[in-house]
């Protein structure tokens, strides 16, 4: 099928995907196989269209130290063959079927998006158990795949916007595989082999670490008996989850020589857990201080003030293993010492007065209001859903998400602000040639 032709189709198919109404008050449903595996599920029968999400825990966190990039690289290859089709001829399989398969890696998880017409799910379905379970992992793509990972390291490399946060997450997490890119290093991918992608997909993809869910054109029968066709024959166990991560990074400033006429600057120290008591508050907080409003506290200061950045930001970060509270932007070398006072006085300033009336109403007016914009498609839909399980939320969180955002008090606001702005912890990694540091 020529591309083309497979675009045509692509853009058939988004028309079925169009978006339905915003809502957040979703019924919900969840759905257990006759072998145990449980989904959840927004039934839409008003078009002909269905999306699924499954997420294994994990992620390229699961990669042994002398073999960074292994899942990541894996993943990368689940499309390119399975069972006794070659890459073409598994290309070819899915755009016949006006399928759409994405295959990405985090730190803590391989994510598989499907989206496909109620008319070819069972094929579909088929198709993607395939990848799943049989990918073929031929050398000859894993050569081509392989190539495509280590140009983009190379890129990186010379990126300062990629190695300001890798040097911050080297400094903080010691030996742990969050220190690495989970893409690998040129000499850790250029050493993996296929036994290493096999290993890889063996450790990764496994029963036991499953989360699934689906929104469109299906019944919550047809989702149970399909669960344990599209899984069949992956290992009951996969690989350990990694140990808790260290945090190793002390307060100060880190230079990081790049010849440049501005700096990229990332900054932060330890964060808060999701399912922490306190998270809401903490999550107005982070909102007004560093949200993508020109509203908040960091853009007003840093950018609006002063001229310092034309963008900053901040956001809170609770990993499997570690939670964060980071920040980053971009300034011109002249610049960079200023605009990092700016950020250690409102760090400090809402340590100690937390917000004002008027910024707390105002934020959980964006936060309430923007909330259900979320849910505008089924793709959207079964995202968020598979999200929820993976945080351990309860299957009601979308409808009573909001009566928790606007369930935070002033008094919460200002004892919360004390304990996550930490403006003595601040650790600043800076990638540029600054001056005045």
């Amino acid at each position: 099928m020529t591309a083309m032709l497979r675009s045509v189709l692509v853009a058939a198919v988004a028309l079925l995907w169009a978006a339905p109404p915003a809502r957040a008050d979703l019924a919900i449903q969840e759905v257990t196989s006759p072998g145990g595996i449980t989904a959840w599920l927004v039934e839409d029968h008003g078009i002909p269209f269905v999306s699924l999400e499954i997420r294994f825990l994990g992620g390229t966190s699961l990669d042994a130290s002398a073999k960074r990039g292994a899942v990541y690289l894996m993943a990368g290859l689940l499309e390119e063959g399975a069972g006794t089709m070659d890459s073409r001829g598994f290309a070819e399989a899915r755009d016949a079927l006006a399928a759409e398969f994405r295959f990405d890696t985090g730190s803590d998880t391989v994510s598989v998006s499907a989206r496909m017409l109620t008319e070819n799910r069972d094929q579909a379905l088929a198709l993607l158990h395939e990848a799943l379970v049989t990918p073929r992992f031929d050398q000859a793509a894993l050569d081509r795949v392989r190539e495509q990972v280590l140009s983009g390291l190379r890129a990186d490399l010379k990126d300062p916007n990629s190695i300001a946060p890798h040097l911050f997450d080297a400094l903080a997490f010691g030996d742990h595989p969050y220190a690495s890119a989970g893409e690998g290093s040129i000499d850790s991918v250029s050493a993996l082999t296929r036994d290493d992608i096999l290993a890889a997909h063996k450790g990764a993809l496994a029963l036991d670490r499953i989360f699934v869910s689906a929104a469109g054109d299906i019944t919550a029968t047809e989702l149970a008996a399909l669960l344990d066709r599209l899984f069949a024959g992956l290992p009951a166990t996969g690989a350990p989850q990694p140990d808790r991560a260290p945090w190793l990074l002390k307060p100060g400033v880190t230079v990081e020589d790049f010849p440049s006429p501005q700096s990229v600057v990332f900054f932060g120290h330890k964060g808060i857990t999701r399912d922490d008591p306190d998270f809401f508050a903490a999550y107005i907080l982070n909102e007004a201080m560093g949200g993508g409003r020109f509203s908040a506290r960091l853009m007003r200061e840093v950018r609006e003030k002063r001229g310092l950045t034309y963008g900053i930001g901040s956001y809170l970060v609770p990993m499997d293993h570690a939670e964060l509270y980071l920040g980053q932007f971009s300034a011109s070398n002249d610049k960079v010492a200023e605009a990092i006072s700016v950020v250690r006085t409102e760090w400090a300033r809402i340590a100690d007065e937390g917000l004002s009336e008027q910024e707390l109403a105002e934020t959980k007016t964006y936060l309430t209001g923007s909330y259900p914009l979320r849910f505008s498609g089924n793709g959207p839909i079964a995202d968020i859903l598979v999200g929820m399980q993976m945080e351990g939320l309860p299957i009601d969180y979308a409808v009573t998400r909001n009566d928790k955002v606007n369930a935070v008090t002033m008094e919460d606001v200002r004892r919360v602000a004390r304990r996550i702005f930490l403006p003595d912890a601040l650790h600043f990694v800076v990638v540029g040639q600054p001056t005045g540091l």
